[in-house]
């Protein structure tokens, strides 16, 4: 919500009844950066606190109360502002309750960018340009490559958003860059004019968040609703992001021949190559196509194509090894390749895994999670096609099973992790490779994307 035409900034919470709507990284990090406001501030957390959990908070903020457990989000009937965090959708009824009866909702998103670019005036504060980077999925990966990027080409970056440190912790140099990643959550009401607005791809994700499939790439795409200034940067090559984007007065393309994509075994620049993909550090046609994205990113800041150029980037491309649980090689064992990408939750990601080794090894992939209730017809088909021998999870693993045999191909389902590994292992040929890329969160059997991983490492002998 605004005040008088324009986004909340932090001062505009002085003075004001203030909640916290959830408490966690970005929660935290909201009440530091709020230390110095005189203000009624209350936490709500709907997630019940320990005793100790309860007097750290008080020693540490005194003044500030705690409303916790169940029926806590009653306490934010009285606030004036209330600073929501990302996994709280905004569609909850509590979100339009507070809305009707007059109150602000934001976020901690929301307030950095009404002090970084948000307003009109304000596309670049103090020279800091921001590239704001989102997709359902190649996020993380695609930003922390723009930073390492741009780091090679002089510059003082600052990565931040989902990955690296959140928002409204303030670095100690200010930067020249800062790159932010921003999941759905964050973009679906977001105003902003970065510098680089820069949209990935589409695909069914978080519908349990969004409602619908609409209102998920209605609200992905609202990233660039408040853009005035800054470059559109779209990939060319997924008719769901042209499609979503049609409305803008102007794009730049990535994967599209005109600028940076995938050509010869090399990332090009119309007809002129940039890097060898023999020369690249990440794997897979996914990856690849990141790259082009990223610097398609790096150009529109302003950095122009030359030899000094193409050489630092070169250099960068080279040893840039990518983030653990995304397609990381975790090493041989048992004269098998074993790949942690963890991170995979949507059937999009599990192929694209797979066909980075496609064609140069037999592949195992481990599948299923918690149940969305997404559609793996189209993932079924292509581990039979492509003849991967699947292992499947509870709790999609039944469903992702079903569809697999109902094609003809070959899959068995498993209880867990160690049972999924041991099957792996006997069942993959030699110098095959065993990838978990489960095309479904995590939620459930694990508490992240990242413990899934650590426990699919141990398994195999690598923890």
């Amino acid at each position: 919500m605004a005040i008088e035409g324009r986004e909340l900034g932090l001062a505009d919470l002085a003075g004001r009844r203030v909640a916290l709507w959830g408490f966690g990284r970005e929660g935290r990090a909201t009440l530091d950066a709020l230390e110095s406001l005189d203000l009624d501030l209350l936490v709500v957390d709907e997630r019940a606190w320990g005793e100790d959990e309860k007097q750290e908070l008080e020693k540490a903020r005194p003044g500030v109360r705690l409303v916790d457990g169940d029926g806590a989000t009653t306490a934010l009937d009285d606030r004036e502002i209330i600073v929501k965090s990302p996994g709280i959708s905004l569609y909850r009824p509590e979100v339009a309750a507070a809305q009707q009866r007059g109150a602000a909702v934001t976020s901690a998103t929301r307030l950095w960018f009404a002090e970084h670019g948000a307003q009109p005036e304000q596309h670049i504060v103090a020279e800091q340009h921001i590239v704001a980077v989102t997709g359902t999925k190649g996020k993380s990966t695609t930003a922390s490559l723009i930073a390492h990027l741009l780091r090679a080409l002089g510059q003082r970056v600052e990565l931040r958003g989902n990955i690296g440190r959140p928002l409204l912790v303030e670095p100690s140099t200010p930067p020249d860059v800062w790159v932010v990643e921003l999941s759905s959550y964050q973009t679906a009401d977001l105003v902003a004019d970065p510098a680089v607005a820069l949209l990935l791809n589409l695909y069914p994700e978080h519908l349990d968040w969004h409602g619908s499939l609409a209102a998920y790439y209605r609200d992905k795409v609202h990233l660039f609703a408040g853009l005035r200034h800054g470059t559109a940067i779209v990939n060319g090559t997924s008719s769901e992001s042209r499609r979503q984007t049609a409305d803008l007065p102007s794009r730049v393309y990535f994967n599209d021949r005109a600028g940076y994509h995938v050509a010869r075994n090399a990332i090009c620049r119309e007809n002129e190559e940039i890097v060898s993909v023999a020369d690249l550090a990440l794997a897979g046609r996914h990856n690849q196509e990141n790259v082009a994205a990223a610097l398609a990113a790096v150009e529109a800041l302003g950095f122009q194509p030359g030899a000094s150029w193409t050489t630092r980037l070169q250099a960068a491309l080279a040893s840039f090894n990518g983030l653990p649980h995304r397609l990381a090689v975790l090493g041989e064992r048992h004269g098998l390749l074993w790949v942690d990408d963890s991170i995979s939750t949507t059937p999009q990601s599990a192929m694209a895994a797979m066909n980075a080794y496609l064609g140069e090894r037999s592949v195992t992939i481990l599948l299923g999670g918690f149940d969305r209730g997404l559609d793996y017809s189209e993932l079924a088909a292509f581990v039979v096609e492509q003849s991967v021998q699947a292992i499947t999870l509870p709790d999609s693993g039944a469903r992702i099973a079903n569809e697999i045999r109902q094609r003809g191909g070959k899959v068995e389902e498993v209880g867990g992790m160690d049972e999924a590994v041991a099957v792996a292992r006997r069942r993959t040929p030699p110098a095959g490779v065993v990838l978990l890329s489960p095309a479904a969160p995590s939620y459930g059997a694990f508490r992240s994307f990242e413990e899934r991983g650590r426990a699919f490492a141990q398994a195999a002998g690598f923890g």
